[in-house]
């Protein structure tokens, strides 16, 4: 009862403002290519300083979780993703915004995300403790395999040729090798540049390899950007509500996937997103659709992103360890309160941690009213907005977006030839989320591996350490599975209509 009574303390008029403005200006800073949650989370974080934790972890809280949410607009209206957990959401969400479904499409968005949330949030009221310690049980090496997991994933969802997109992905992971190495501190491939020395920054690539593309076809083609709607449509509840009850259980094991996924610190909810699209690809009935408008799709990726939200909490709180990377901006601030993570979270300072947790709630109920509003003016206007008037908008906001990140010219000049390059590529087909995945995984996988080599070595043993420990091969035999059972779908494919007639006398 003194949880619940914690928790009601969310629904004060303070707090319940704090979380109507903090969800508002996250769906728009997510929205917009290059502000990221963590950036809003960070430029706020200075705001609350004066307030209550409890109001400041809410207002922080509904930026991040409406940030989140926000980055399916840019994703599934302009094919951009607004932060990198929603770069699954373009395999599926852009396709049905092109032939006149994308309010659909938002409306399906907005469903996903909030059942993610709840299931988040749920997962860190009731289940922090005990979550927590898987965190603990992943090392070096399992980090390296989960990285090389999340690889082979997004390389075997390549639309068109799987080898296609394993040469995306080995270019993003040459592109991550720029700059100072991780562990070791060597430089490489700067070429005599300082500005290489800090590597090709993550959003800069991203919204390059995205954007740039999106308005180069946008300039080359007479034709209109998106299918307007059909008239009386709006937002389509009634539909979206029938097609996420018909996908339930592809939500619900999408939302868990997003959880368990985020209390590994590092991994994010790009990794979340690509492995529910993975599962709900591989168990569907039209696993053939995916890739082409399939409501399924943009299901599994909100659902998984929004979940991260309230499991990456469980990490943060339990272990003092960011789950993502807006949840260390929030651990610091925890810290400046003179908050100290651990069972004390949910022991001495449980008034504090539990109406966190009300909030969170509340912040991801009122996605629901708020996203299908901004969501059924948003599709409308980018539908109604004429290119002339467009392209330079977005020219725009990728600049700007590029810049603010570092405050740095040169990152404007990559987002730019990586936006080229990018538009280059696709026309081979090579598409753009095998690159952008392999410059986050990257980092990642090289920190696993020199580190997983260096205690083999000094255990005596390298092999042992990659290959020697359950969980490793838990996900290596995962791994293979996501290479293979494409590949086998494949062949399959291609005998099942030789099969009649080699049957024949």
């Amino acid at each position: 009862m003194e949880t619940l009574s914690f928790m009601a303390a969310a629904l004060s008029p303070v707090n319940l403002l704090l979380a109507i403005v903090g969800v508002a200006a996250g769906i728009v800073i997510g929205a917009l290519p290059g502000l990221s949650a963590t950036m809003a989370v960070a430029v706020l974080v200075p705001v609350t300083f004066g307030m209550p934790p409890e109001a400041a972890l809410i207002m922080l809280g509904a930026i991040y979780t409406g940030a989140i949410y926000g980055g399916s607009y840019a994703a599934i209206l302009v094919n951009t993703p607004g932060t990198p957990s929603a770069i699954a959401t373009t395999f599926d969400g852009y396709p049905m915004a092109q032939r006149g479904d994308g309010d659909l499409a938002v409306t399906l968005s907005t469903l996903s995300s909030v059942i993610g949330g709840l299931v988040g949030a749920l997962a860190l009221l009731t289940l922090a403790p005990l979550l927590a310690q898987i965190a603990l049980k992943f090392g070096p090496v399992e980090y390296f395999w989960l990285a090389i997991f999340g690889l082979t994933l997004i390389s075997a969802l390549s639309e068109g040729s799987t080898l296609k997109g394993f040469i995306g992905a080995g270019i993003g992971l040459l592109l991550s090798t720029v700059g100072v190495s991780v562990v070791g501190g060597d430089i490489r491939y700067s070429f005599g540049s300082q500005f290489l020395l800090g590597g090709i920054e993550t959003i800069s690539a991203l919204i390059g390899l995205y954007c740039i593309p999106v308005l180069i076809d946008l300039v080359a083609t007479p034709s209109a950007h998106l299918q307007p709607p059909e008239k009386g449509r709006g937002i389509r509840l009634g539909e979206g509500m029938r097609l996420v009850w018909r996908g339930k259980f592809n939500a619900v094991r999408s939302a868990v996937i997003g959880t368990l996924v985020a209390i590994l610190p590092g991994a994010g909810g790009s990794i979340a997103s690509l492995v529910s699209y993975s599962e709900a690809r591989r168990t569907s009935r039209r696993s053939e659709r995916f890739g082409h408008g399939e409501p399924d799709g943009v299901i599994a990726t909100e659902t998984a992103n929004n979940a991260t939200v309230g499991g990456g909490f469980i990490p943060t709180f339990v272990l003092g360890i960011p789950g993502t990377p807006p949840d260390a901006v929030i651990l610091g601030a925890l810290l400046v309160q003179g908050f100290r993570t651990g069972p004390e979270m949910f022991t001495t300072n449980a008034s504090v941690t539990y109406t966190f947790i009300g909030g969170l709630v509340i912040a991801t109920l009122l996605m629901l009213p708020m996203g299908l509003l901004i969501g059924r003016y948003a599709f409308k206007s980018i539908v109604s907005i004429p290119k002339a008037l467009l392209v330079p908008s977005i020219a725009f906001m990728t600049v700007i977006g590029t810049y603010a990140i570092r405050n740095n010219p040169f990152d404007v000049v990559v987002m730019v030839v990586l936006g080229v390059i990018g538009w280059v590529l696709a026309r081979y087909g090579i598409k753009p989320s095998p690159i952008v995945l392999g410059l986050i995984l990257g980092p990642i996988a090289e920190q696993g591996f020199v580190q997983g080599y260096l205690m083999g070595n000094a255990s005596g043993s390298v092999l042992g350490a990659f290959f020697g420990r359950p969980l490793s091969l838990a996900i290596i035999a995962m791994v293979l599975l996501s290479v293979l059972y494409p590949l086998w779908r494949a062949h399959r494919a291609r005998r099942l209509p030789r099969e009649p007639e080699e049957a024949r006398p």
